[in-house]
């Protein structure tokens, strides 16, 4: 099967169905073909770089927040949770990330039928309530509904319409609205940490939970008084494409992204406790991990984003996530500070690469343009069950108890390598073997 032409992807994104850019800080969403053409997109102006501004502060407390979870995972573990195990635990931050992107792709059809701003607003609803009754809990089911599925489900619901209305007020300048838009994730990642680890020693775990549930509140308000969807589809997105099924480059696609987003996320989680148990790192050291990685990340979704307009996304994403695989593996002979700094750097950087690359690999492959917003969607379903059951998997694999982590470790290297080998066998279906090709 051929790869569509660069011209034919070109009128996608002129249709309305941006790709990731260099600065997405998850994978976007799928977003249908809009109707009329964009000739009447304002392309700036104050009401559309609003809509960027609005978008900018949804991510950052979509994905930015589950960024977070390693943070809490850390706290918990030590103090209200402390009876339950690594594995129970990472279930509440795992089903987070598994419904924003299910209930992200579900909702396309709400959006196609000009419900954006009521999903803002419930969406936003379910968000601050979530985090409120998280400052509640004293059980684990309390935590898992409060933290895991309502934020969840208004995150997912949050999602989709906080790249497609931006995607419809730019043309010419588009890729750089949406990566304003994706970078705020990104900062998410590295300020709620750092907050949480300032002030919940000072005024405890239930302020300091409220208190990033009222930034929510403040900024997704904001979001919700500037928001304006600008178009309507001229048709609706199906849920699901049968054909999809019957072409081995876009199904090896999907199983590699199952695949990586399966132990993806592992470092993001452990990599506090295992500073605090095996290099000896302070507190304060250890839990300044997580926004480390994220950090790191910010940079790995520039750089490799924007040799991929050159090479191709599989071109770009085959060697990053042969870079995790191998980090991973490397990760288990790390037993001191500089060498975690390191792995966090290094892996930050070219786990970027594996969250914002997939959707332009999809539409690479894809043969049906017109089924893109489909089969992105369908991606996201399957990649979210990678999501799902990662994490807590490597929570089941580690004893915290005697500081054993190399089980997990390496669940996160074969994992990617997994991962790496089925996207290759996805590029040699579609591309052959000719490695001088843009794929």
């Amino acid at each position: 099967m051929g790869s569509p032409r660069a011209g034919d992807i070109r009128k996608v994104l002129d249709s309305g169905c941006p790709l990731p850019t260099a600065s997405s800080s998850q994978p976007i969403p799928a977003v249908p073909p809009t109707d009329p053409s964009r000739e009447g997109a304002p392309d700036g102006g104050t009401l559309a770089w609003l809509q960027v501004a609005a978008s900018f502060f949804v991510l950052m407390n979509t994905w930015g927040i589950i960024n977070t979870f390693g943070a809490y995972h850390h706290f918990y573990q030590l103090n209200i949770l402390r009876s339950h195990s690594p594995s129970a635990i990472s279930w509440i931050g795992s089903i987070q990330g598994y419904l924003l992107m299910t209930v992200g792709a579900l909702t396309g059809p709400f959006f196609d039928a000009g419900y954006s701003r009521a999903l803002l607003a419930v969406g936003s609803f379910l968000t601050v309530l979530g985090l409120m009754m998280t400052s509640q809990v004293k059980q684990y089911y309390q935590a898992f509904l409060a933290q895991g599925v309502c934020f969840g489900i208004g995150a997912g619901m949050l999602f989709v319409p906080s790249i497609a209305v931006v995607s419809t007020y730019f043309d010419k300048h588009r890729s750089l609205a949406v990566g304003i838009t994706a970078s705020g994730s990104g900062l998410g990642g590295v300020i709620y940490p750092a907050l949480f680890h300032s002030l919940q020693p000072r005024i405890g775990f239930p302020w300091t939970t409220r208190i990033i549930g009222l930034m929510a509140l403040v900024t997704l308000a904001f979001a919700n008084l500037v928001t304006r969807q600008r178009v309507l589809p001229a048709t609706r997105r199906k849920l699901f494409d049968v054909s999809a099924l019957r072409e081995p480059p876009f199904m090896l696609c999907a199983a590699g992204f199952l695949f990586g987003f399966m132990g993806l996320y592992i470092p993001f989680f452990y990599i506090t406790p295992y500073a605090h148990f095996k290099t000896g790192a302070s507190a304060a050291l250890a839990f300044y991990f997580v926004p480390i990685l994220n950090a790191g990340s910010v940079f790995g979704r520039i750089l490799p984003n924007a040799l991929a307009d050159r090479i191709g996304p599989l071109n770009t994403l085959i060697p990053c996530t042969f870079a995790c695989g191998v980090l991973a593996f490397a990760w288990t002979g790390v037993h001191g500070n500089v060498g975690l700094l390191a792995f966090a750097i290094l892996y930050g950087f070219f786990s970027g690469t594996f969250v914002s690359l997939p959707p332009s690999a999809i539409v690479y492959l894809s043969s049906d343009l017109h089924k893109v917003g489909t089969r992105l969607g369908m991606s996201f379903g399957i990649s979210g069950l990678g999501v799902l059951i990662g994490s807590p998997v490597g929570g089941a694999l580690l004893n915290l108890g005697t500081g054993h982590f190399v089980r997990a470790q390496v669940f996160c290297a074969v994992t990617m390598m997994t991962s790496c080998a089925f996207l290759v066998l996805a590029r040699l279906t579609n591309s052959g073997r000719t490695l001088l090709i843009k794929a």
